[in-house]
């Protein structure tokens, strides 16, 4: 096996993120030091305070995003044509805020594919700035990517092309515009990617009405109901860079939304109900719980499946951590608390509020239900990597540096983000060994490659990193190992950190696959 070094270059092209201006100039927004745990929560993200009214808690009912349609078929193809666009949304009660959706919604439509049928997706941008757009754990063809300078211009549209030649999964998609990924995704640029295929649909698991998405995040609001969001640039002309430097840690946002809804409540059957978890926040961190009081038994996470599809057994959690960028499907039984039993999704890591996250009601009788839905004991049959597979051994070192003038820039291996350069060059078809050392808590996620983690400071990993992953949760002062397989394609990739500020302040790197 061969130890690699990865290549520093030139001076990056993103220097400017040392030298933001205007900061004290900007407009005031109240802060707050983030509620909960450092290690989880990230130790420099800040809360931002909304100027609105908060709404209480579990008095909407839970929106279901609607699936989009394709526009036609043909026989190994689905076509989608979708429109980024402003629309005025009602979020909280008595405003109304403006978005930019996918479909001018917020969050956008569903997409369902199926595995190896390919989905060919037209993307308009009639938001007038430039965008681009990303599918989240999608192995694609690097002019589809969504790398973050494949710009589509304000008024252009870009045509980005899907094989799906993997598992089925529960994959989402996103705004990636370079310096730009943080208040574009803030502002409403997010929706559900799902990947079905027979294995999947083979196995007794809920389906249906029965089989819901919950994207998570969090935001916060201005006095008139829009989006509260501390930009030097609030339109996202490319003046200035995305964030002020002062919230360079990542932003916080202090109302809970659940597919859009703050904190909502969910009817649910006696009955099992799978849940498809996608962290879409900024920064926010999650250690989920399910509480119901004296209701019945205590409610756990049966997770059944990762980033990356199907475990090849269940696994059963009281607390699921869930850091940005990640998903997770997980089945729920309801069918042993009486009708009207509520149970609480809580965030352990928040406070106050933002320590509930929303609310099931149960309002039937299990002995009303046929729930015919099971949990088998064996899901899949993984062929994950071991650490006998990797042909090199690559270490990357997520760090904060100071810039001139002593402001932030998040850096990987000491380096900003250059499109031009490149921290490894790797082989189609081969596992290689890489190794991720953080000074604080950054969610790491690659482009186009799946990996198993192998190992967190040495010992085994948490029983939350199962399966195969794209993103996985880098802790403060933390050293973690993942075998990477690079299937797919070849063309130039990219990790990052997927706290978005971190993200477009240069904590980003290229690889190629050669």
């Amino acid at each position: 096996m061969n130890t690699v070094n990865p290549h520093v270059g030139s001076t990056s092209r993103r220097g400017f993120v040392t030298l933001v201006a205007g900061v004290g100039a900007a407009a005031a927004v109240g802060t707050g030091r983030a509620a909960g745990s450092p290690r989880r929560a990230g130790e420099d993200a800040v809360v931002l305070r909304s100027r609105a009214a908060v709404p209480d808690a579990f008095a909407v009912p839970l929106p279901i995003p609607p699936v989009a349609d394709p526009v036609c078929r043909d026989g190994d193809t689905d076509y989608y044509e979708i429109e980024q666009r402003e629309a005025a949304v009602a979020i909280l009660p008595g405003a109304v805020t403006t978005v930019w959706g996918y479909d001018g919604m917020f969050p956008g439509p569903t997409i369902a594919a199926r595995s190896g049928r390919r989905v060919v997706v037209t993307m308009r941008n009639r938001l007038p700035v430039p965008t681009v757009t990303h599918v989240h754990g999608s192995v694609t063809p690097p002019e589809s990517d969504g790398y973050p300078t494949d710009l589509v211009p304000s008024g252009d549209e870009r045509t980005y092309e899907y094989p799906l030649g993997q598992r089925a999964a529960t994959l989402w998609y996103h705004d990636h515009r370079m310096d730009y990924t943080a208040p574009q995704i803030w502002r409403g640029l997010l929706g559900v990617f799902l990947v079905h295929d027979d294995e999947d649909d083979a196995l007794s698991l809920p389906r249906g009405d029965r089989d819901v998405p919950l994207l998570l995040c969090d935001r916060s609001f201005d006095a008139d109901g829009s989006f509260l969001y501390p930009a030097l640039d609030p339109r996202g002309t490319g003046d200035q860079p995305g964030v002020r430097d002062e919230f360079a840690g990542g932003v916080l946002g202090d109302v809970q939304l659940v597919n859009g809804a703050p904190w909502p409540e969910l009817a649910v059957a006696a009955g099992r109900y799978r849940f498809r978890l996608v962290n879409g926040s900024n920064a926010r961190s999650y250690l989920l719980a399910l509480c119901a009081g004296d209701s019945g038994p205590a409610a756990v996470f049966t997770q059944i499946g990762s980033d990356g599809g199907l475990l090849a057994a269940p696994v059963e959690h009281d607390g699921l951590a869930v850091s940005p960028g990640e998903r997770f499907d997980v089945v729920v039984d309801f069918s042993g608390y009486p009708v009207g039993s509520h149970v609480t999704m809580l965030n352990t890591l928040g406070a106050g509020r933002m320590g509930q996250v929303m609310r099931f009601v149960v309002t039937s009788a299990a002995r009303d239900e046929q729930d015919d839905a099971r949990v088998p004991d064996r899901l899949s049959t993984l062929a994950l990597p071991s650490a006998a597979d990797a042909v090199a051994v690559r270490t990357f070192d997520f760090r904060r540096t100071e810039g001139s003038g002593g402001h932030a820039m998040w850096t990987i291996n000491g380096r900003p983000f250059d499109v031009d350069e490149t921290l490894a060059e790797v082989g189609l078809g081969t596992v290689e060994r890489w190794r991720f050392r953080s000074d604080g808590h950054h969610p790491v996620h690659l482009h186009m490659a799946h990996f198993r983690v192998l190992s967190r400071d040495g010992h085994a990993p948490a029983a939350s990193d199962a399966g195969w992953k794209d993103t996985v949760d880098l802790r403060p002062r933390e050293v973690v190992d993942v075998l990477v397989r690079f299937d797919g394609y070849r063309g130039r990739y990219v990790l990052h950190c997927h706290n978005l500020e971190h993200e477009d302040m240069a904590m980003m790197a290229n690889f190629d696959v050669v």
